[in-house]
């Protein structure tokens, strides 16, 4: 996986546990903290024209650096059966758009969400974008992929964590004590939580809607839910 960016760079050098396969600098690159960890480390570097940088990156704001790494390993849901101190996970149904995901990621990691819970199939993964918007959170917060998002409710359950699911129609928000294990269900963009994902939350909460547009991009919802729940915690 190719990522780029001087914050990522920074993130993943100072990480033990991301390999990394080469890396590559734009002529002009001339940032030492940055050289000195990549000499540290005695990693294969090359230094190429910005004009093939930026090709390789399919972006001209790779502000002259681009690391390839091991794609991103994924937890499995044992981990999160394995910590009885977990209590605050999010999960999300099918979101589909990186630069959501990798905000969601960040405001997770700032308010110490344990897990992030994401379904195999038909749901935006982990990369470059997601990496680069995360502004290095992804290598804090621990993601886990499952199957089958409702029979991962049902585990959860069985667990002790009480299921919030954000939709349009439900309770207000701020009506709600979450105490106890608390997993969040953000629905995906325009869409919103799926049928048989809604029907298996215990409650739905909703943010008020006062103006002419009746919802919130993914990530801000989710960052006004997060914050509310973590009052809790």
């Amino acid at each position: 996986m190719l990522v780029y960016g001087r914050n990522v760079a920074n993130e993943i050098l100072n990480n033990k546990n991301i390999k990394i396969n080469k890396v590559f600098l734009d002529n002009n690159f001339n940032d030492e903290n940055i050289l000195n960890k990549i000499n540290s480390k005695n990693l294969k570097k090359f230094h190429i024209d910005k004009n093939k940088l930026d090709k390789m990156c399919m972006s001209s704001t790779n502000q002259g650096i681009a690391l390839d790494i091991e794609e991103y390993k994924y937890l499995d849901f044992n981990e999160i059966e394995k910590n009885r101190d977990a209590n605050f996970i999010v999960m999300l149904d099918s979101l589909e758009d990186p630069h959501n995901f990798g905000a969601i990621i960040r405001t997770c990691e700032c308010a110490k969400v344990d897990y992030i819970i994401i379904p195999k199939k038909r749901s935006v993964s982990v990369n470059s974008t997601v990496y680069k918007t995360s502004s290095g959170a992804l290598s804090y917060v621990k993601i886990v992929e499952v199957v089958n998002l409702s029979n991962t409710i049902k585990k959860l359950k069985d667990l002790g964590y009480w299921i919030y699911g954000s939709d349009a129609l439900g309770k207000d928000y701020q009506s709600i004590k979450y105490d106890g294990k608390t997993c969040l269900v953000i629905g995906s963009e325009g869409h919103g939580l799926k049928q048989i994902v809604s029907s298996s939350c215990d409650e739905i909460i909703s943010l008020p809607m006062k103006g002419n547009i009746n919802s919130l991009n993914a990530s801000v919802a989710a960052g006004i839910l997060i914050y509310e729940i973590m009052k809790y915690k």
